[in-house]
């Protein structure tokens, strides 16, 4: 898929802190990023309390792309990148594959975008 177009946007402390995108000006599709950052990390906090992980100080960071897709159409690719320092990473990884299972973004798109996890 040859992406055409990304916004990016930022969490910083899940819902209760700051949220920012790179950009000067937020546009439709940055509010679309930065509101799936601020949920994806609310489910990332979540998911790793029920594991028994303690999460400071964490960085959500959510890339949503309109790609040109092989139908030829339009279509959207999530990429969701996370730092939780003092995480092994594999056990990061674990805890952002849960939160996308409950993360009311991921699932309204499951099916419909392409979608990459990065544990930073």
């Amino acid at each position: 898929m040859k992406p055409l177009f990304t916004q990016e946007a930022i969490s910083k402390g899940a819902r209760s802190e700051t949220l920012k995108s790179p950009h000067t000006a937020l546009e439709n599709a940055r509010l679309f990023a930065a509101a799936y950052s601020a949920c994806y990390h609310g489910s990332l906090v979540n998911a790793a309390r029920r594991m028994g992980s303690s999460v400071v100080e964490s960085t959500v960071r959510a890339l949503v792309s309109l790609v040109e897709d092989d139908d030829p159409g339009m279509g959207l690719a999530v990429e969701i990148h996370a730092l939780l320092p003092g995480v092994d990473p594999a056990q990061a990884r674990h805890i952002m594959d849960a939160a996308h299972q409950t993360c009311p973004y991921s699932t309204a798109l499951r099916g419909e975008a392409s979608f990459t996890l990065v544990v930073d």
